[in-house]
């Protein structure tokens, strides 16, 4: 007997996004349900293609089927993917997805190496990414990507020049350093370092991405104020150490995201050098510059904590290399893709949960 589509959607209509808190059914993640005497065949639309809750959900589908009586009928369920965005109808980056800002404190904690294998760990999972240098006067994506050398095209569009920018491991870049001497200091005043961060913006081919990574210099400067005056930021992320000192800058930095006249969300803190886990010694963990920092800041400030990356040798190895440690079958690798996919998780909650952000009117 031919199942019918309103039992199929009855059943579905059970399963709960874990995340959003709805079904699926009236999240619309149910697309292209077909039913014969033979199949019952649709898709499940994701959030992003990060989801670590991908096989959950599918299983909890089948479940909810394991209801109805479908005794030699096969189901065909297709897990895709379509990242959320709250952004419609802006000028700049209309094609951009997520707009991501990846802040510290203080400098040293590498904030740049996360920067660097988040993106590349995102591009894996299948999104679309990008990464904007932002630190105007430490450039490092050249060298974490191993493409010091490259130099970007420019096209003609109308009367206007753009910049294409490189594209490495799946990820498009711009950075100064690609414009720049390598050994060159850039010495510039604030509103040039500013201006070439809105150029970046605006004056660059990005095309379709579902996550553009903006690597945000230390502390807070005229580069923040001009990234959240100039376009809508989905959310920060904020980098830390374990211990005191650089918990108390990386305090400061989440604060100024919270401020009422920037009001930038939070989408978590990442705690970088954990632990030190000997490559000899792969379940040892020696936490050397104190323990749980990070999730202490996140709880302080009502945050979600993305997770911990360990100190390990190979990932400042791979950082000189120019090949990002998350390309190679080590702890690092999972402890970075999973940091990719619950970072992934948090845009979407932010997504559904709370209104667009604004560009901020600061007059200081």
């Amino acid at each position: 007997m031919l199942v019918k589509k309103d039992d199929v959607l009855r059943v579905l209509s059970t399963v709960i996004d874990p995340d959003l808190g709805k079904d699926l059914v009236t999240l619309g993640m149910i697309r292209d349900l077909e039913i014969s005497e033979e199949k019952i065949a649709f898709s499940v639309v994701l959030t992003t293609p990060a989801c670590p809750l991908k096989e959950i959900l599918r299983n909890d589908c089948l479940q909810a089927l394991g209801t109805l009586d479908l005794s030699d009928v096969k189901i065909d369920i297709n897990m895709t993917s379509s990242v959320t965005s709250t952004r419609d109808n802006l000028p700049l980056l209309p094609n951009v997805k997520n707009l991501i800002a990846v802040a510290s404190g203080k400098g040293g904690v590498g904030k740049s190496t996360v920067t660097s294998n988040l993106a590349v760990a995102l591009a894996k999972t299948g999104a679309k990414v990008g990464v904007i240098d932002a630190d105007i006067f430490g450039p490092s994506m050249p060298t974490m990507f191993g493409c010091e050398n490259e130099q970007p095209s420019v096209k003609k569009v109308g009367d206007k020049s753009v910049i294409i920018p490189i594209e490495k491991y799946g990820v498009k870049l711009i950075s100064i350093g690609f414009l720049a001497g390598g050994d060159d200091a850039i010495v510039w005043r604030g509103p040039m370092a500013s201006s070439a961060l809105k150029q970046f913006i605006g004056d660059t081919d990005w095309g379709e991405l579902d996550y553009l990574l903006f690597d945000l210099p230390p502390g807070t400067s005229d580069i923040h104020l001009t990234l959240v005056q100039t376009i809508p930021v989905t959310g920060a992320i904020v980098v830390t150490t374990p211990q005191k000192v650089a918990l108390a800058d990386a305090s400061k930095g989440l604060s100024m995201f919270l401020q009422p006249q920037i009001n930038v969300p939070i989408l978590g803190v990442v705690e970088n050098m954990s632990y030190f886990t000997p490559m000899e010694l792969p379940d040892h963990k020696y936490h050397i510059f104190g323990k749980d920092g990070g999730k202490r800041l996140a709880q302080k400030n009502e945050v979600p904590f993305l997770g911990e990356i360990p100190l390990v040798q190979s990932i400042r190895e791979s950082g000189d290399e120019g090949v990002p440690v998350v390309l190679k079958d080590e702890i690092s690798a999972n402890a970075f893709m999973s940091l990719a996919q619950n970072l992934a998780q948090q845009v979407a909650i932010r997504n559904a949960s709370m209104k667009k952000t604004n560009i901020v009117e600061v007059n200081q």
